[in-house]
């Protein structure tokens, strides 16, 4: 999808820190900063989903009253 490539658009400030002298290499360490931190959220995300599985397995009965109130919700629902 071309239109989530917002991480690529640079930030209305985002050129100051190198026109103030700032070193050349903070833009490698802050790219590698920024994966880093993908790389854990994602990690997180999935350990998230497989702990609902977990839970959705051990409690079905949990579960199954969530979607139940899921449908009474949407068919309560205007459009």
């Amino acid at each position: 999808m071309p239109d989530r490539d917002f991480h690529n658009t640079p930030s209305p400030g985002g050129g100051r820190a190198t026109e103030r002298g700032a070193a050349p290499s903070a833009v490698p360490e802050e790219r590698e900063r920024e994966a880093e931190r993908r790389r854990r959220r994602a990690q997180f995300l999935r350990d998230l989903a497989e702990a609902r599985q977990l839970r959705d397995r051990v409690q079905p009965r949990r579960v199954k009253t969530a979607r139940l109130r899921h449908a009474m919700r949407m068919r309560t629902f205007r459009w």
